[in-house]
């Protein structure tokens, strides 16, 4: 493990490989194991000045050891932007030196830089490591999360 400060920078398009590691591991990390269409999609999407998706990662002894995604969303009770932090995740061996916390204080700088608003973001209940961090920075709201699959009648 690198001693080296982090900085938090804008994902660019050759941190792909890096990036599509990191990726691996977080999905991991949620026992799940995307296919390739879902790295190319959203690397895509990530990749699109027109779609409202952003990249961050963070960078410690010149290795990207982070990231996250923050998505632009319309709030409906106060008819302005809100923002949804989609992933973040921080290389295990890099964990516990304030690098989540970085990211989280890029993604807000964005987003006040670009219309403010509420940032929200969901995490396993199990999480506990994630949720003592996300206790200091943010608020733990009373909201409960359903999913649904999409389908066709």
């Amino acid at each position: 493990m690198s001693g080296s400060p982090a900085v938090v920078r804008e994902l660019h398009s050759d941190d792909s490989a890096v990036w599509r590691k990191l990726f691996l591991d977080y999905a991991r990390f949620y026992n799940t194991d995307p296919d390739d269409s879902v790295y190319q999609g959203l690397w895509r999407w990530l990749m699109d000045p027109d779609t409202p998706l952003w990249g961050f990662v963070a960078e410690s002894g010149g290795s990207v050891v982070g990231f996250a995604h923050l998505q632009q969303q319309r709030d409906t009770f106060t008819a302005s932007t809100s923002w949804f932090l989609d992933d973040l995740f921080v290389d295990p061996e890099h964990r516990s030196r304030g690098i989540a916390r970085m990211l989280i204080a890029e993604v807000n700088r964005y987003a006040t830089t670009h219309g403010g608003g509420r940032i929200r973001w969901i995490t396993d209940t199990n999480n506990h490591t994630a949720r003592r961090l996300y206790d200091d920075v943010a608020t733990l709201t009373h909201w409960v999360v359903y999913e649904q699959e999409g389908h066709t009648s």
